[in-house]
């Protein structure tokens, strides 16, 4: 964890206002390797430590090696339960559970292209072995992580999303197998909700970076993030018309436990920060003005990358808000933070 990021977890375990409901939580959190899964259970262990909450957290990892170079040797307070999602073994990370985060999804876009089944199978299987560990628990709330994505194609934003609306996707698209096997999976956690009465809720993310963010990362605000640190040009492999809401990992983190404690069992909340709404293109701008003046945004057309189609994702926060919760970081304080971030890591 780099200075920036520890910085973020720092702010937001100070400024957390729900800290004291969380107290003697049990949690599970799957996908903890992954960037909000990571995020995640540093926030609740940096809770933990500030305010003596008694909390437990056990981090669902596949590699445990990996596990280890994030988070350290496992603790009175923190442990880890080797899965995989891809596998036909039960999931049972711990005899008693208060809370569960399923974050454990694949998330680039080339592998949606090249393993489809294995994207919308895993998916699908991996919510409901999660949902019935949840169901035979008593757990007292579940967040399936879902994504903007599910809204499919939207070319109307004169008017942001609300969660009961919906746009198209073609079934016969191997990319479709992300967005068609979220949706799925919301279903699944609606149906175990009202037949089961399960506590499950749904977060549905706009694209979410900060801080913490791998080096590595090829999605588009982690190559813009690189070209301004580098000082060249921003290669765009589209028109960049496409447009969407954007949210910081520790607002994003908040948004999920605001969902936990106070959502309602069986529905879906959007969580983006409204003000970050912006096409790719303007968003590359937007970089160079603020950022970097002596790079520029050049469109370099090329087919077989894996990007989603051509959407507007204009997402509306009302009903999350009318839980209390309100984000944090602006886009300026989104990529001065993610820049100096992966600065840090050169």
């Amino acid at each position: 964890m780099n200075i920036i990021e520890k910085r973020d977890i720092d702010n937001f375990a100070g400024m957390f206002p729900l800290a004291e409901m969380l107290r003697g939580g049990r949690f599970v959190i799957t996908g903890a390797t992954g960037l909000l899964g990571a995020c995640m259970v540093k926030c609740l262990l940096a809770l933990n430590k500030r305010y003596s909450l008694d909390l437990h957290v056990t981090s669902v990892v596949r590699n445990k090696e990996k596990a280890l170079r994030i988070f350290g040797e496992e603790t009175a307070c923190h442990d880890f339960y080797i899965y995989d999602f891809a596998s036909s073994e039960s999931f049972n990370p711990c005899n008693e559970a208060d809370y569960i985060v399923h974050f454990a999804s694949p998330t680039a876009s080339r592998y949606f292209l090249e393993y489809p089944v294995e994207t919308i199978v895993t998916g699908i299987r991996g919510t409901e072995k999660v949902l019935e560990y949840a169901s035979s628990h008593s757990v007292k709330s579940m967040a399936y992580i879902s994504s903007l994505e599910v809204y499919g194609t939207v070319y109307d934003d004169t008017i942001p999303l609300t969660e009961d609306q919906q746009g198209y996707i073609n079934p016969i698209d191997a990319r479709s197998s992300y967005p068609i096997g979220k949706r799925a999976a919301e279903c699944l956690c609606h149906a175990y909700a009202v037949e089961k009465s399960l506590p499950v809720r749904i977060a549905r993310l706009a694209q979410t970076f900060g801080a913490g963010v791998s080096k590595d990362d090829n999605r588009v605000f982690a190559q813009f993030a690189r070209s301004i640190i580098s000082g060249s040009d921003i290669i765009l492999h589209t028109t960049g018309e496409l447009s969407r809401c954007y949210c910081y990992t520790t607002d994003a983190i908040s948004s999920i436990l605001y969902i936990l404690l106070k959502g309602k069992d069986g529905e879906a909340y959007n969580v983006a920060n409204e003000e970050t709404y912006i096409s790719i293109v303007d968003m590359a701008r937007y970089l160079c003005t603020e950022f970097n003046p002596d790079v520029k945004p050049v469109i370099e057309l090329k087919e077989g990358m894996g990007y989603s189609p051509v959407t507007k994702l204009r997402l509306s926060t009302e009903k999350i808000r009318s839980l209390g919760w309100t984000p944090m970081y602006s886009m300026h304080d989104m990529f001065a933070n993610l820049i100096e971030s992966l600065r840090a890591d050169l």
